[in-house]
């Protein structure tokens, strides 16, 4: 049965319709008509349980949940669920990062103010119910340097209240919160490593160069360099961890070779031993030990995440975990005995579900699904991709299309569509296959989805992250429209209904979409995006300091004249005035990494040109949407948004603004509704 059109979604169509020349083929949202609407909150509303954990000692069952609205960290008896209670009472953007200490009945979290990324880690006594700050500084940002089931009641945490760039490194009693130093980080040191016994034993230090040295603490008790790290392997090359006995080192590794392989060091000797290793993808995750600190098994990612046995103990325990089903499984945490697992399992068109694994009996007990909501929801498959740009480099690829264009459920698109191009931030980072609320989303209301691991992106070898040096708003964009003219050739879509929409990066190659291709897109929405390249390197947090040359060297020195003058060239603040497709932007605020200014100067320029644009913004906010309620602001805007440019479905705004903080300095009366929104938003708030 169709559902009955409301009458906002019924006027918009109109709109639509009436932009269209007579006998114009079928609109997105004609094609899509039968498929089941899917409310924006059960997809981007909080979820009802994430993060699931056991504590080492198998007491305590945890996950993140609401109290009142808000994410906070629930724990209960392992053997019993519904007897669990809320241990943290955060009232503003929730709680999501968590984890159990070896201290019986100590949990620990972390929480910033705002967005600001000055994480500070707290520290939950289950028994008394008290939360104590353990790094109670003002503009300190914490940063979790070792724990260790040798010390149960201490933790190592790195902690820049001396110096805001460079963190020092303190023993923190769990009960008290006293700090002990450990060491003084007078050397301008990135990372630490420590063994069991919390002592230093490794450390990264950055070189002008782009490079870094691996040092290795001396007899002396100072540090002595041991590795070299060129500048071209900085991104896929860094020491690991220790076991527990403190004789070897993991390395993840790609001098010599082009993709990083993982390798045992023996600390005694330095001889290394080759762990794993691919041709085709970096390796990534990896499963130890609990006991020993010995790596068992190792991911590689290229197509699809692909579990490597490396110790043949826990293969049965792995083909257990696959036979769930054909998506991919992950191991959220193993108990100190490791008699237990909790297990996460998810595909493309199924959200995490959360699984108990008894070892011993090799039985699988489900426990919940992080959103029951979308159980028997119209969701869609995901197609992995290869798409050869330009210059014969290979782009993995990932293809969401709504029902109405793949009918056969094959991958292939039966009819063409709009398309949004969704681009990931980083751009140091990569898309992977999986479920993606956003892909759900667009997909649902008639939009393929095309996710694209343009030059760049991390995962598939040096030579591939480093081929994007320098090529911000260059070969970087270049992939993109090249993967947009792969759809457009497959008969996906058509090349006047392609969108562009992303985050941090992605939100800059929305906005280098619009300025250096102004005809390639029908319209952009850029998340908390920078618009201006040297505004964005002189503001970055002073806590980059490590990574800050290898910043320079892959963007553009603004040291240097050149550098400006590079970095003047690729910023889409200087040619906004090429603008000529609508734009959304999102920002927030207390964005540390992507101020609020990225936004105002391109929206400022837009404005005085008298270039339309949207503006959103939220206060509250850091670099992205944590709190839901925003969240579900942004994209009920957005929706709109896209469904005027391309066509598509929309859920009207309705109640959406609800309990967020949005405020929209500029542009309200470009997306149908928001206007009258934002009045009744604002009369709510005012009650």
């Amino acid at each position: 049965m169709r559902p009955t059109p409301t009458p906002a979604i019924a006027l918009l169509s109109a709109i639509v319709a009436a932009c269209q020349p007579a006998h114009a083929a079928p609109t997105a949202a004609d094609r899509i008509a039968g498929t089941e609407l899917i409310a924006r909150d059960a997809l981007f509303g909080n979820p009802e349980r994430a993060n699931v954990q056991l504590s080492p000692d198998g007491k305590y069952l945890s996950w993140v949940a609401a109290v009142d609205g808000v994410l906070n960290v629930w724990v209960a008896p392992a053997d019993n669920p519904a007897q669990a209670k809320a241990v943290t009472q955060d009232k503003a953007r929730g709680i999501r990062s968590y984890f159990w200490s070896y201290n019986p009945d100590t949990l620990l979290y972390l929480r910033d103010s705002g967005g600001d990324e000055d994480f500070h880690l707290y520290a939950v006594d289950l028994k008394t119910g008290q939360a104590k700050d353990l790094t109670p500084f003002p503009k300190t940002t914490a940063q979790v340097a070792g724990v260790s089931p040798k010390h149960p009641g201490t933790i190592l945490v790195g902690m820049n209240d001396r110096d805001t760039k460079w963190h020092d490194i303190y023993k923190v009693d769990l009960a008290s919160g006293q700090r002990t130093l450990l060491e003084k980080n007078e050397s301008e040191i990135g990372g630490y490593i420590a063994d069991a016994d919390y002592q230093l034993r490794y450390a990264t230090r950055s070189r002008p160069d782009g490079g870094a040295d691996v040092l290795k603490r001396s007899g002396s008790g100072g540090w002595e360099k041991v590795e070299d790290i060129p500048f071209e392997d900085g991104l896929t090359t860094s020491p690991g961890g220790l076991t527990l006995d403190g004789q070897t080192l993991y390395f993840t590794d790609s001098r010599g070779r082009n993709t990083s392989a993982l390798f045992a060091v023996d600390v005694a000797s330095g001889k290394r031993t080759l762990v794993l290793e691919d041709a085709r993808a970096d390796v990534g995750g990896t499963l130890a030990d609990p006991k020993t600190g010995k790596v068992q098994a190792v991911s590689v990612d290229y197509l699809r995440d692909e579990w490597k046995v490396v110790d043949p103990s826990i293969h049965a325990d792995l083909e257990k975990l696959e036979s769930i089903g054909p998506g991919d499984v992950s191991v959220n945490t193993r108990t100190l005995d490791d008699k237990t697992w909790i297990v996460a399992y998810s595909a493309a068109e199924a959200p995490l579900v959360y699984y108990r694994y008894d070892r011993p009996a090799g039985t699988l007990t489900k426990l919940f699904s992080a959103r029951p909501k979308l159980e028997g929801k119209p969701l869609v498959p995901q197609w992995p991709v290869e798409i050869t740009s330009r210059d014969d480099k290979t782009l993995v690829s990932y293809l969401t299309l709504p029902r109405s264009a793949d009918a056969d459920n094959d991958g292939k698109a039966d009819a063409p569509v709009p398309l949004v191009l969704l681009v990931h931030g980083g751009p140091w980072a990569r898309d992977s296959y999986g479920y993606g609320g956003y892909n759900q989303w667009l997909a649902n209301r008639g939009y393929a989805v095309l996710s694209v691991n343009f030059r760049g992106s991390t995962g598939f070898g040096k030579d591939f992250t480093n081929a994007g040096n320098g090529e911000w708003a260059g070969k970087m964009h270049d992939d993109l429209i090249d993967a947009v003219q792969w759809a457009v050739k497959q008969g996906v879509t058509t090349e006047d209904k392609v969108a562009i929409m992303g985050g941090s990066y992605g939100g800059y190659a929305t906005l280098a979409g619009l300025t250096f291709t102004p005809d390639t897109f029908a319209c952009g929405v850029d998340i908390v995006g920078p618009s201006n390249l040297n505004t964005l390197l002189s503001t970055v947090p002073p806590y980059w300091a490590s990574f800050f040359e290898q910043l320079a060297k892959r963007m553009g020195d603004p040291r240097t004249d050149a550098g400006k003058a590079w970095l003047t060239e690729r910023s889409p603040l200087t040619r906004a005035d090429q603008i000529k497709k609508p734009l959304l932007i999102g920002q927030g605020a207390n964005d540390p990494r992507v101020k609020q200014d990225e936004s105002d100067q391109i929206v400022k320029a837009m404005t005085a040109k008298k270039i339309p644009v949207t503006y959103v913004l939220f206060p509250d906010e850091g670099h992205g949407f944590a709190r839901p309620e925003n969240s579900k602001a942004f994209n009920a805007v957005a929706e709109g948004f896209l469904a005027q440019c391309l066509g598509g479905r929309a859920e009207p705004i309705g109640n959406d603004l609800k309990g967020s903080s949005i405020s929209v300095p500029t542009g309200a009366d470009g997306v149908l509704g928001l206007s009258e929104a934002l009045k009744r938003h604002t009369q709510e708030v005012k009650k």
